[in-house]
């Protein structure tokens, strides 16, 4: 009698999960790492910047020449120190929308899962929010704050980003709060932080890690379109979506006032979004064990 064959699959096989998990770290450094090193390009340019940010160094839309290695913008100002120096203040902002936007969905979000007569109050609410134009409400925040600026914006960023994050997070954590283990967690007693906490969040992970990732990008572009719209941040202030603006006159006598920061914000929005998506664990499959 012959033994029978063997139907495993490499998934299930030790052996073989060993062999991709260096692939694995391999795939995420590949797509972390660039993030990481322009995000601290970013924060540190400020200490890098050959030259002040505020101080013409030569004549209006120069190109490279004369100590500036990218030319000088609408005033003369470096546009390579001003480059530097802009990215901190944007990724701060864009930073601080992603993180309350998605902890305040992640409560809300998991809260309206978990108790179903709340949620649909909660969801009630997002939709209302959500019929406002996105534009329009940062307008409105932005002109009736006082002295509005930097803060405003990411105020109303963060405001208007909540609804959408909110429905995500719930749509999500539904068929969770639905599953067997939950339900007897729920009839043994546990609380609703424990439920939450201990039951529903580990198997979110990979939902609020492509969440945060999408809220950093669409915090990025709300005050890049909000500087457009001469709200936000203001001159002679070091930013890089002001300086696209500010600059954009003069695109054909200095290209590169306007084509760098363009280039920092499109490089910081999809190698941002690269990271958050190597980072986040993959979905079990039938031939992978849980």
């Amino acid at each position: 009698m012959t033994a029978p064959a063997k139907t495993g699959t490499p998934a299930e096989d030790p052996t073989a999960a060993d062999a991709t998990r260096p692939r694995q770290r391999k795939r995420v450094l590949l797509r972390a790492v660039p993030a990481g090193l322009l995000v601290l390009l970013a924060l540190t340019g400020p200490l890098l910047a050959p030259h002040t940010t505020d101080t013409p160094l030569t004549f209006p839309y120069a190109t490279s020449g004369g100590g500036a290695v990218l030319g000088g913008d609408i005033l003369g100002r470096d546009v390579l120190s001003r480059l530097l120096a802009g990215g901190a203040p944007l990724i701060a902002t864009a930073l601080g929308i992603a993180v309350t936007v998605t902890s305040i969905a992640t409560v809300l979000g998991v809260i309206a899962a978990l108790r179903p007569a709340l949620g649909r109050w909660i969801e009630r609410a997002a939709d209302l929010v959500i019929l406002l134009p996105a534009v329009l409400g940062i307008m409105l925040v932005a002109l009736a704050w006082p002295d509005g600026g930097r803060l405003a914006i990411g105020a109303a960023a963060t405001v208007l980003g909540i609804p959408y994050a909110v429905r995500i997070v719930a749509a999500a954590a539904a068929p969770i709060a639905a599953t067997g283990y939950v339900e007897a967690a729920a009839a043994g007693g546990e609380r609703l932080w424990h439920l939450a906490v201990r039951e529903v969040l580990p198997n979110l992970r990979a939902t609020l890690l492509a969440l945060f990732g999408l809220r950093f990008v669409e915090g990025v572009y709300v005050v890049s379109v909000a500087a457009f719209l001469q709200l936000g941040p203001q001159p002679p202030e070091a930013d890089w979506a002001l300086m696209i603006r500010e600059n954009a006159a003069g695109i054909t006598l200095n290209p590169w006032a306007v084509a760098a920061p363009c280039l920092a914000i499109g490089l910081l929005a999809v190698s941002v979004n690269l990271a958050a998506e190597a980072l986040t664990p993959a979905r079990p499959t039938p031939e992978t064990p849980l």
